[in-house]
C-alpha cells in the first residue's frame, strides 16, 4: 500500500483514499480536464506551460476550478515536497485532475458537494519509463488505425480532456494488427493527426516536419521538440502530412511527457529509413538530455532493470 498523499481540494489525504462519486460529472460524462508534468532531478520540467495549458482547458470547458493558477502551482509544489521522501530518489509523474463536480440532482448522494473537484497526485515513473526502454534503442512501430482523430468542431483536442475514448479504440485495433504497435491517429482528410497521448515527428531530407495544430492536443514535449529544433539550426515545420510521406521519412519519432521522445522505426510494417534510431533524433535526445541535466535514455534503462529485478 502506497503511504503518498494527494492534494484533494485543498487537503492531503492517502492516496489510497482519493476517490470521486459514481455521481460526479467526470464519470457521468468523461466531463475533467488534466495535466500531466514530470520532473526532472525531483523538479517540474514546464509546469508553468502545462498549468497555462491547464487554464486554457478549463476556460474551454467553462469550470472555475475556485483557484488562481498561482494557487495551483503553490498547491502542486506543496504535493510534492509532502512526497519526496516516499518517492526515494525516484523521478515521478505530477497529474492534476478537475471535474465539474455533481449534477443538482445527486446533491444528497455525494459527500464532496456540487463544486468542482481539483485533485494533484505524484506517481513514480519507474513503469512508464522501465517498459518503454528498449524502444530508444530499437525504436517503436507505428500504424494508422481506423479510428480517427476527432475533428475540433465536435470536441476540441486543444483542450486536455478525459473524453478520450477514440484513443483506447485506436490502441486496441493498434494492437490487434500487432502486439506493442503503437496507433497513429489520421484526420478526417487522411492527415497524419497525432497519437494516443503523444504527438508525432518525420525529417526528410534534412527538414523536421510535424502536424499542424488543427485538430491535435498541442503538446508541451512537442513545444520543446520543436525549440530544440530552433536552437540547434535544425529547420522544423507544421505540416500536413500524408502516410505516403511518413513512408518516404528519413527517420520519426513521437514526444510525450513521460518519456521525452521514442524513436520510430516501422511504420504500417515496413521500415522507417534505414529502420535504425536516426540521428537527427538522436542528436535532439542528447540536448534534451542535456538541457534537463538527466540522461533520458539511461534513466529508463535503469528503471528497466528495477522493474526486471521485481524491486516494484
Amino acid at each position: 500500500m502506497s503511504d503518498r498523499l494527494v492534494y484533494f481540494n485543498g487537503n492531503f489525504i492517502p492516496e489510497e483514499e482519493a476517490r470521486i462519486s459514481i455521481f460526479d460529472s467526470a464519470l457521468m460524462f468523461g466531463d475533467m480536464l488534466f495535466e500531466m508534468t514530470r520532473t526532472f532531478n525531483h523538479k517540474p520540467f514546464r509546469l508553468g506551460d502545462h498549468l497555462d495549458r491547464l487554464y486554457s482547458s478549463l476556460k474551454y470547458a467553462r469550470i472555475d476550478c475556485g483557484l488562481t493558477i498561482d494557487e495551483m502551482e503553490a498547491a502542486t509544489t506543496a504535493t510534492l515536497e509532502k512526497n519526496l521522501a516516499m518517492l526515494d530518489g525516484i523521478d515521478c509523474q505530477i497529474m492534476h485532475n478537475v471535474t465539474r463536480g455533481a449534477l443538482n440532482i445527486y446533491e444528497d448522494a455525494v459527500r464532496e458537494g456540487l463544486a468542482p473537484i481539483v485533485t494533484i497526485n505524484v506517481f513514480p515513473l519507474i513503469q512508464h519509463l522501465g517498459n518503454a526502454a528498449p524502444k530508444y534503442t530499437e525504436g517503436g512501430h507505428s500504424v494508422v488505425t481506423p479510428q480517427q482523430a476527432v475533428p475540433s468542431r465536435y470536441i476540441d483536442p486543444k483542450a486536455k480532456n478525459r473524453s478520450r475514448i477514440y484513443y483506447k479504440l485506436a490502441e486496441l485495433q493498434a494492437n490487434q494488427l500487432e502486439d506493442g504497435a503503437q496507433a497513429l491517429l489520421t484526420d478526417e482528410r487522411g492527415f497524419v493527426a497525432e497519437g494516443t497521448g503523444n504527438n508525432f515527428f518525420m525529417t526528410l531530407n534534412g527538414r523536421v516536419l510535424t502536424p499542424k495544430g488543427h485538430n491535435i492536443l498541442r503538446g508541451v514535449s512537442r513545444m520543446n521538440c520543436m525549440e530544440l529544433c530552433d536552437k540547434l539550426g535544425i529547420g522544423v515545420e507544421e505540416a500536413d502530412i500524408e502516410p505516403y510521406d511518413v513512408r518516404e521519412a528519413d527517420e520519426a519519432w513521437i514526444t510525450s511527457t513521460t518519456f521525452c521522445m521514442l524513436p520510430v522505426t516501422r511504420f504500417n510494417f515496413q521500415p522507417v529509413g534505414d529502420g535504425q534510431v536516426g540521428p537527427i533524433y538522436t542528436k535532439l535526445l542528447n540536448a534534451w538530455s542535456e538541457q534537463v541535466d538527466c540522461d533520458i535514455k539511461a534513466q529508463a534503462e535503469k528503471f528497466e532493470g528495477i522493474l526486471k529485478a521485481g524491486a516494484v
